[in-house]
């Protein structure tokens, strides 16, 4: 039956009522999503309005720490409590948390206020990305994870570029206020949506949480950040205070180690460290952090008070560091999974991120807008190449039962990193800033109110000066934010020195599919090695389909038939029988492709009509169970070593799972029976080929058993 003549068939009002509800719900989490990942860049552009107006440029760089400390130490516990006590409640938590956070951020009167907000603001924000990403499995089956948490990881990228230009915005056209308040709208339309319309399953898992260990590793990771941006500032770096916070650091990173010996479920294995590449990857996850971040805090400093430009303006300057990101890093990824060679992007990626730093180093008041575009590009390029390739490298070299807690180990330390980085080119800006500017005005005459120490707290002073005296603060706020990349030059020579020490063993196949938030973003991704097994399968079994996946299945189970008819055979073992005419209005697969399998498999009495619907034969059913088991064999082999006889028996369900679920795309069908064209007009590359937006050509007909839909919630 051509596809035109058959009737239009429609989801049941029920059905779109589901996927309606489910699609308010992914919005909802979704929005919390996009804000606090937004809130770790959007106060970019707006730090020296806010130390301006609130005093204490000394203290910049924590209201960007704290944030990114409580987000990162937070995150361990959002998601074993989330998994004991129910994702919808802590969700709805989170977002309250956020919510006062920002209301008390954007009250805040002076320096002190602020940096505490930022921190209550963060624990929420991590809950809220680490929860919203967790409950995307709950939503929907294992087939179409990867492709709704790849919406998830988009929100990464989006604010990535959003978030400087937002907050430059605000600061130009209402308040720096604005950057926070802006939460609290879009957090009650998200807090009501949630409590109206998100029902989740009830599942809950047990965790013996360590509390004992997440507050440790918290308080090393505070304790470095404390003495890297305390010290030499505000105290000596031999004044009591900083020898007593390193003893304290040394003395909690010492019990972090005894505890995490005997933890039941450790936050961060010390078994791990024992893998070389595990261990290599943390650092250069760390010192890349460390780099991005600081660099990402100080170049709207720079642009606004040497340069002159607005705070919108500054987000349009570093928009060629966020592209130098996402290209490269989008590049390597492809690159990767087309050879499987990795090792090259973290080498060639920190050398080009130290000639990026040296660059930036040469940047002066008097740069053209040109070469500061094409700096930033540099640097960026040199980031990207190496955020896509530390966690596929550690998810390569780890277990299958370490590949959740691996990953959320690399992702964690490149948090602490940008963390820490921010501090120390926070105290290395301070102190540099100070001799600069006591030097430069030593003898100068300024105008009244207007001295080293207060062009220190506030850069607004610069305005008042004019002739020598201001073209010698402008120089010495160039030299002290530029002389910054210089230290943190060193430092990425060493991360090059570590990607050379890296050993390239052959990639599986499961993991090639890393996302966005794994990647760009700085927090800690946190999921279970199933969900995090799951979201890669789901990509690449979709990306099987556009391979030729039915006919490896075919030839693997020894059957000489088309890949359609492999394909539809599987269907009607889904489904229990099909009706072709039906099949062709609902799916992206060609009816004259439907036609020629239903042809085949009835000559050779695999399916028979019963009325109108296809079911199999006995002959049908048998080769039927041959396709099933070839069709797992095929995702198995993605898991390379992982698939041994002694697997945990979560991953052989999650295998047969994906196995009844995957289809093949429509393009397939064109290049496998060798038709000219090679494509159709299907939407796209696997992420949205059937017409009733499933996913795939093995979702959402109604040819026996009715529209495929997630899970019944």
């Amino acid at each position: 039956m051509a596809a035109e003549s058959a009737p239009t068939v429609r989801a049941p009002a029920g059905e779109e009522q589901h996927r309606g509800t489910l699609w308010l719900s992914l919005g909802a989490l979704m929005l919390g999503l996009f804000l606090a990942a937004l809130d770790q860049t959007i106060v970019a552009t707006a730090l020296p309005t806010i130390v301006s107006d609130l005093g204490g440029i000394d203290h910049l760089s924590w209201v960007v720490t704290a944030y990114l400390l409580a987000s990162t130490a937070g995150t361990p516990l959002w998601g074993k409590l989330g998994d004991q006590y129910g994702r919808r409640r802590l969700f709805q938590t989170a977002i309250v948390i956020f919510l006062i956070g920002s209301m008390l951020c954007g009250a805040a009167q002076n320096m002190p206020q602020l940096i505490g907000f930022r921190f209550l603001q963060g624990l929420g924000g991590g809950g809220l990305i680490v929860l919203s990403m967790a409950i995307v499995g709950d939503l929907v089956t294992p087939r179409e994870r990867g492709r709704y948490q790849g919406l998830f990881g988009a929100v990464f990228g989006t604010t990535s570029v959003l978030g400087p230009l937002l907050g430059g915005v605000f600061v130009d056209h209402l308040s720096w206020r604005w950057v926070f308040y802006i939460n609290l709208p879009f957090g009650v339309l998200a807090l009501l949506v949630v409590a109206t319309v998100l029902h989740l399953p009830v599942h809950r898992e047990r965790h013996v949480i360590d509390y004992a260990g997440t507050g440790l590793v918290a308080a090393v990771a505070a304790g470095l950040v404390l003495i890297a941006s305390l010290g030499g500032t505000t105290w000596d770096w031999l004044s009591w205070q900083i020898v007593g916070l390193a003893v304290l650091t040394v003395a909690a990173l010492a019990a972090f180690v005894l505890v995490e010996r005997r933890a039941a479920e450790p936050v961060l294995p010390l078994g791990l460290f024992t893998i070389r590449t595990f261990a290599l990857c943390c650092g250069i996850a760390f010192i890349v952090g460390f780099a991005m971040f600081g660099g990402m805090t100080y170049l709207p400093t720079f642009l606004q008070v040497v340069h002159g430009v607005t705070p919108t303006m500054s987000g349009v300057h570093i928009l060629p560091m966020v592209v130098g990101i996402f290209i490269s890093s989008t590049l390597s990824g492809q690159l990767i999974t087309r050879t499987g060679h990795w090792k090259i992007f973290p080498v060639l990626g920190t050398a080009i991120t130290a000639i990026g730093l040296l660059l930036l180093h040469t940047l002066s008041p008097d740069t053209s807008t040109l070469r500061m575009s094409l700096t930033f590009l540099v640097f960026g390029t040199g980031l990207g190449l190496v955020l896509q390739v530390m966690v596929l490298a550690v998810q390569n070299a780890v277990s299958y039962r370490n590949l959740g807690v691996a990953t959320s180990g690399v992702t964690f330390f490149r948090s602490v990193g940008a963390a820490f980085g921010v501090a120390v080119f926070g105290t290395i800006f301070t102190r540099l800033l100070t001799d600069n500017l006591r030097d430069t005005l030593a003898g100068e005459p300024l105008p009244a109110g207007v001295s080293a120490d207060s062009l220190l707290h506030d850069p607004r002073g610069v305005a008042e000066l004019t002739g020598g005296a201001r073209t010698g603060v402008l120089s010495a706020y160039s030299d002290a934010i530029t002389a910054v990349f210089l230290y943190a030059v060193p430092v990425v020579l060493l991360a090059h020195v570590l990607a050379w020490l890296l050993h390239e063993d052959p990639l599986r196949g499961s993991v090639q599919a890393p996302d966005a938030s794994q990647t760009v973003a700085t927090n800690t991704v946190e999921r279970s090695s199933r969900d995090e097994c799951a979201r890669a399968l789901s990509i690449l079994s979709t990306r099987s389909g556009r391979r030729d996946l039915y006919r490896s299945i075919g030839r693997t189970a020894g059957a000489d038939l088309q890949p359609a008819s492999c394909w539809l055979l599987l269907r009607v073992n889904r489904y229990g029988s099909v009706e072709p005419g039906l099949l062709a209005d609902r799916t992206a697969v060609p009816a004259d492709v439907i036609d020629g399998a239903v042809r085949q498999l009835r000559e050779r009495r695999l399916l028979v009509h019963q009325g109108s619907p296809l079911v199999a034969t006995g002959n049908g059913r048998r080769l039927t169970s041959r396709l099933v088991t070839a069709r797992e064999e095929e995702l198995s082999k993605l898991l390379g070593d992982w698939w041994t006889p002694d697997r945990p028996h979560d991953l052989s369900l999650l295998v047969s799972e994906l196995s009844a679920e995957i289809g093949g795309s429509s393009a397939e069908w064109h290049r496998c029976d060798g038709r000219p064209g090679g494509a159709v007009p299907d939407g796209g590359d696997g992420a949205g080929e059937s017409r009733d937006g499933d996913g795939d050509s093995d979702g959402g007909d109604t040819a026996g058993g009715g529209p495929s839909r997630p899970r019944d919630r």
